[in-house]
C-alpha cells in the first residue's frame, strides 16, 4: 500500500517507538521529531520564558527562527522592551532573529527558510503556510514549541488524511483565495478537525508557490492540523528563484496511496468569492451578496501579501485613484517583496492609485492599526473575520483575493473583480532579491555563554499551577455558545497585544468580548468552571487564552468539542478540558450552578467516565476525555512545564 506526504513525513519523523515500517494507527498519539520552529512576538516571550525555565543551554533543532511582525506599534515601552528580550534570547541559545521590518513569519520563512519534507511547528496557528512548500508545518501553543526548541517530540493524534483533488485551471480574475473559500464552503470551520488536508491532481500544476501558500495558510480556519501540497518542479523553481535550490527534494504521494476522503474541486468552475461576516466559512460569491458600500480595503496579511499577489493589485490600481469614500492599505509581506516593489516602479503605481502602504507586518489582521469606523464594511484579504477582531465591534468584514479588493476599491462598492476587463498580466521573477541583513544570526555557544538576557519590567513570570485535586468544585462562572474563539477568550488589538509578557495584566481581558464581567466575577469567585458549545477555542494558537484563564482560577473547561490546539494547550497547563458525553447536556447546566466532579484523580488515571454533579439542580452529566497516557500525566502534574521539572 502506498503513502500519502503526510505518512511519507511523519514515517521520517517518528520518535515514540513505532516500527519504522508501520504508520501509526489513525487517532494514535504520535511523538515527531520537529526539524524547525518558528515563533512571533506575541506569543514569544512567552515560549521563551517557558524555554529558559527548561534549563537547556542551545536549542536542538535545525533551524529555529523567532520573528518580530505581530506587536511592530510602539506607542508604549512594552513592546519594545519585549523585542529586546526575545534578540537577547535568540542570540544566547541558537535562534536566528528577524528583526521589526523584515516581515510577516509565514511569509519570510516561506521566501527564507522552509525546506519541503522538513517538520515545522510555530506558536501562530497559521504556521501550516509552509504546506505550500511540501512542509508538514502546524501550528502549536508556545510551550510545545519550547519543548521542541529544547529537543523534545511534538505530539498529535495521527491524522484522517482528506485528499482535495484540483482539476481544471483557474479564470481570469479568480485566485488561489477563491479555492480556500470553496474548501471553507463546502468543509465549514470544524470540517478539517483532526484531518491533514493534501492537495493532488492536475490542478495543483496550474498553482505557483505562493498561491498554494495562501491556500494551506487558511486551511487553519478549517481547524486542519495541516495541509500540504507536492514538492515538485514549481517548487524547485521557487526555490531556485529565492538562491536555495539545494533545498529541494521531490516529495509526492504514491500513486496507490489510500485516503480517509475525497474532495474535488474543479479550479475552472470556481468564481470570485467572500467570507461574510463574522465566519472565514460564510462564504458566497460575489455576485451574489451585490454591490454593497464598502468603507475600507486592507491588502496584505500572512495570506496574501507576496510579490505576486501585490504585482497584480499594482497592474489593476495603475494609472487609477481610490474610490473618495474608501480608505485603501497595503500591507508588503516582507522586506523582499516591499523592496523588489519598490525597484520595479509597481510601488509607484500603488502610492499613486492613494494606497497607504504599511510595514511588512501584520498590522490590521490582529486588530494592530487601521480599525474600520463604528459599523463600517472591510474588505480585507486576511484569514479571520471574527466579530471585533478589527478593532471595532461591529464592523463588517469580508475576506477576499487582492483581485477583488483591488478593483472594489477604485469603485466604491463590492465589486465581481471580472467586470474590471482584461486581467493584468504580471512578469514573476526569475530570480528573488536576496537581502537578509534584516536577520540576525545567533552567537556562537562560546560568546552565547557569557551573553545576558535583557528583561524589561512588563515581563512578568507565566502562571504557575498545582497537580490535581481529587475533585473540583466550583461555580459554573461562564456558559458561552458553539465557535467560541481565542479571541472571545483573550482578544488581541492594539490595546491588548503589549500585555502578552504579563498576564496578570492581559488577564483583565479575559472574555470581556463575551461578558464585561468575567474577570472580577472569577476573582471574587477564586475561579470556576467553563461550558462551553461545540468548535471551543477555533483560532489563533495563542496560548494565552489558556493562561489568562489559569492565572484567573479556572480548574475545568466543559463543552460539546475543542479545536485542537487549544484543547492541547489547556492541558500544556494543567486545566481539564472535558466533553458532553451527550451534546444535549449542555443544556442542564447554566451560568452561576454550582458543580463538583468527584474522584477526578481516579478517574483519569483509570480512563473512568467522568461524572459532572450539578449541586443547584441535582443533576448528573456523563462526561469523557479521551486523554492518552502522556496527557493522562501532564494534567495530574498540573501542566507540561511541572512535568517537565518533576522528570529533571
Amino acid at each position: 500500500m502506498g503513502l500519502t506526504i503526510t505518512e511519507k513525513i511523519i514515517k521520517e519523523h517518528l520518535t515514540d517507538g513505532t516500527a519504522a515500517e508501520e504508520i501509526p494507527a489513525k487517532g494514535r498519539e504520535t511523538g515527531l521529531k520537529i526539524d524547525q520552529t518558528l515563533t512571533q512576538d506575541a506569543t514569544g516571550t512567552m515560549a521563551y520564558l517557558q524555554f529558559e525555565a527548561m534549563d537547556v543551554s542551545r536549542v536542538k533543532t535545525e533551524r529555529s527562527v523567532a520573528y518580530i511582525d505581530h506587536n511592530t506599534l510602539q506607542s508604549g515601552f512594552e513592546n519594545a522592551d519585549d523585542h529586546r528580550y526575545i534578540q537577547s534570547v535568540a542570540n544566547k541559545y541558537g535562534i536566528y532573529f528577524s528583526r521589526p521590518g523584515n516581515g510577516i513569519c509565514h511569509q519570510v520563512h516561506l521566501e527564507r527558510f522552509g525546506k519541503p519534507g522538513k517538520t515545522l511547528i510555530g506558536s501562530d496557528s497559521h504556521t501550516p503556510t509552509g504546506g505550500g512548500l511540501g512542509m508538514l508545518a502546524i501550528g502549536a501553543g508556545g510551550l510545545d514549541v519550547a519543548v521542541a526548541m529544547a529537543g523534545g517530540a511534538y505530539y498529535i493524534n495521527m491524522p484522517q488524511i482528506v485528499n482535495i483533488k484540483l482539476k481544471g485551471k483557474l479564470k481570469s480574475f479568480v485566485s488561489a483565495k477563491d479555492v480556500i473559500l470553496e474548501v471553507l464552503r463546502l468543509l465549514s470551520v470544524k470540517g478539517g478537525v483532526g484531518k491533514v488536508m493534501e492537495y493532488t491532481g492536475e490542478g495543483v500544476k496550474t498553482l505557483s508557490v505562493p498561491e498554494r501558500a495562501t491556500i494551506t495558510n487558511m486551511g487553519a480556519e478549517l481547524g486542519a492540523t495541516s495541509s500540504l501540497f507536492p514538492s515538485d518542479e514549481i517548487t524547485r523553481e521557487f526555490l531556485k528563484a529565492q538562491g536555495r535550490e539545494e533545498d529541494y527534494i521531490p516529495l509526492d504521494a504514491d500513486l496507490d496511496a489510500i485516503y480517509d476522503s475525497v474532495v474535488e474541486i474543479d479550479l475552472s468552475e470556481l468564481e470570485p468569492m467572500a467570507a461574510c461576516p463574522h465566519s472565514p466559512d460564510n462564504v458566497k460569491k460575489i455576485k451574489d451578496i451585490g454591490k454593497i458600500k464598502i468603507d475600507q480595503v486592507c491588502i496584505g496579511s500572512c495570506t496574501n501579501s507576496s510579490l505576486a499577489d501585490l504585482l497584480t493589485v499594482a497592474a489593476i490600481l495603475k494609472g487609477k485613484t481610490v474610490h473618495p469614500n474608501v480608505d485603501l492599505s497595503i500591507a508588503p509581506g516582507s522586506k523582499q517583496v516591499y523592496q523588489m516593489l519598490a525597484e520595479n516602479g509597481a510601488l509607484a503605481d500603488l502610492i499613486g492609485a492613494g494606497a497607504r502602504i504599511l510595514e511588512s507586518a501584520c498590522g490590521p489582521c490582529i486588530g494592530m492599526g487601521q480599525s474600520p469606523k463604528s459599523g463600517g464594511v472591510s474588505l480585507r484579504t486576511f484569514n479571520r473575520n471574527f466579530e471585533g477582531r478589527s478593532g471595532t465591534k461591529d464592523a463588517q468584514v469580508y475576506l477576499l483575493s487582492p483581485e477583488t479588493a483591488a478593483v472594489s476599491a477604485i469603485n466604491g462598492v463590492l465589486t465581481d473583480p471580472r467586470e474590471y476587463g482584461k486581467f493584468p498580466e504580471t512578469a514573476q521573477p526569475e530570480k528573488f532579491l536576496i537581502n537578509d541583513n534584516m536577520v540576525i544570526k545567533p552567537l556562537d555557544e562560546k560568546e552565547a555563554a557569557k551573553a545576558e538576557i535583557q528583561r524589561g519590567p512588563n515581563i512578568k513570570p507565566f502562571p504557575k499551577n498545582s497537580p490535581l485535586e481529587d475533585s473540583i468544585k466550583a461555580e459554573a462562572i461562564l456558559k458561552v455558545g458553539d465557535n467560541i474563539t481565542t479571541d472571545h477568550i483573550m482578544p488581541a488589538g492594539a490595546k491588548i497585544l503589549p500585555l502578552r509578557s504579563n498576564i496578570p495584566a492581559i488577564s483583565e481581558y479575559c472574555f470581556t468580548v463575551c461578558d464585561e464581567t468575567f474577570p472580577k466575577r472569577a476573582k471574587e469567585a477564586g475561579g470556576g468552571i467553563i461550558i462551553g458549545g461545540a468548535n471551543y477555542g477555533q483560532g489563533s494558537s495563542r496560548e494565552h487564552a489558556a493562561l489568562a484563564p489559569l492565572y484567573l482560577g479556572i480548574k475545568a473547561v466543559v463543552c460539546k468539542s475543542f479545536a485542537r490546539i487549544h484543547k492541547q494547550n489547556l492541558i500544556n497547563n494543567g486545566i481539564i478540558p472535558l466533553i458532553f458525553k451527550n451534546p444535549e447536556d449542555y443544556e442542564k447546566v447554566a451560568q452561576g450552578d454550582r458543580l463538583i466532579l468527584e474522584g477526578v484523580k481516579e478517574k483519569l488515571q483509570k480512563g473512568e467516565e467522568f461524572v459532572l454533579k450539578n449541586l443547584t439542580t441535582g443533576t448528573e452529566t456523563a462526561l469523557s476525555g479521551g486523554f492518552s497516557e502522556r496527557e493522562k500525566d501532564m494534567i495530574l502534574a498540573g501542566g507540561l512545564l511541572n512535568l517537565t521539572r518533576k522528570g529533571n
